[in-house]
């Protein structure tokens, strides 16, 4: 028979894995240097990890293009709100909770930038005209007040290949239409949501609901 055994206290979970070598136990930060604007200058993509009153987690994906993170100060951002599903998890979640955490992703670079704050929902601000793609000024933004930043190491992104094409083979799971299909009764026929979520038709929507 097959044993499970469960950390249950800190003193396990540091007994297991030891402690951090002192330049990442010192690596955070509470202020931007310009070596994380120029990161955020060309990051084109964020995961945005909130979570409601009773601890309920959410991870969002954010993407624009580079640079679409507005830096307002060195102790605070603003990401822009783009048309979506309009279940806006995250949004109520930080309306329950304000405390957020966000990972900054550069294609090819290993390393991300992660910033953990407390967020609040701004539907204007003088630097909303500074967000404006394709003609579509963001009805709603973001902004998070820093509490920490740091850059995290690049192991996860070397174990898992993720910018290796020779790796990729998205050809092995079905079209996003027959996933869709496969776990929701949909009134919709298959035909109709690959129609729908053709890539030509449903680029379209990036901008306009």
């Amino acid at each position: 028979m097959l044993r499970t055994m469960q950390i249950t206290s800190t003193a396990e979970l540091e007994d297991l894995l030891g402690s951090p070598m002192p330049r990442a136990a010192s690596k955070e930060r509470s202020t931007l240097a310009q070596t994380d604007r120029d990161w955020l200058a060309l990051s084109p993509f964020v995961l945005v990890g909130t979570s409601d009153a009773d601890g309920n987690c959410d991870v969002s994906p954010k993407g624009d293009p580079p640079g679409f993170t507005h830096v307002i100060d060195e102790r605070t951002i603003a990401l822009p709100e783009r048309p979506g599903n309009r279940r806006a998890d995250s949004f109520h979640n930080i309306l329950a909770n304000p405390h957020v955490g966000l990972i900054f992703l550069i294609p090819g670079r290993r390393e991300t930038l992660r910033i953990n704050g407390r967020a609040r929902l701004l539907t204007d601000a003088p630097w909303f005209s500074s967000m404006v793609v394709e003609g579509h000024r963001p009805i709603l933004a973001l902004v998070v007040d820093i509490d920490t930043i740091f850059f995290h190491c690049q192991k996860a992104f070397m174990r898992s290949n993720l910018w290796k094409p020779e790796t990729w083979t998205p050809e092995d799971l079905p079209s996003h239409a027959k996933l869709i299909k496969s776990v929701l009764n949909t009134n919709e026929s298959l035909e109709q949501l690959e129609e729908y979520y053709a890539e030509d038709r449903y680029s379209r929507g990036l901008y306009t609901s």
